[in-house]
């Protein structure tokens, strides 16, 4: 699914050429190109497609938006882990995913 999603700007900075970003998505963090909106600064609320800032967006639309893509479970879909949504859709453990135990990680074997 591709859909635009709401996120804050946490960082901007020039790499190779082309403006970009660190955007927040309620906790996920993703590198966002700003090329269409290169006034865009940091604490501002974008709409996100494939990469790309498309428009700006208020605070109270933006958390409002990522509460309601929260609840429908749409975040970790868009940016969760592609291999362990698929083996959790089969029925079947991912063997690559990391287990959490008492606040540490430990591979499963």
């Amino acid at each position: 699914m591709c859909l635009a999603v709401p996120g804050r700007i946490i960082s901007i900075e020039d790499r190779d050429g082309a403006l970009m970003s660190t955007v927040d998505f309620g906790g996920i963090k993703k590198d966002v190109c700003l090329q269409y909106i290169p006034d865009a600064e940091v604490g501002q609320y974008v709409v996100v497609h494939v990469g790309f800032a498309i428009q700006r967006l208020d605070e109270e639309s933006a958390m409002r938006t990522l509460a309601e893509f929260e609840h429908l479970g749409v975040l970790e879909e868009e940016f969760g882990d592609g291999f362990e949504l698929a083996a959790r859709q089969a029925g079947k453990a991912n063997p690559n995913a990391a287990k959490k135990t008492n606040g540490s990680s430990e591979e499963l074997s």
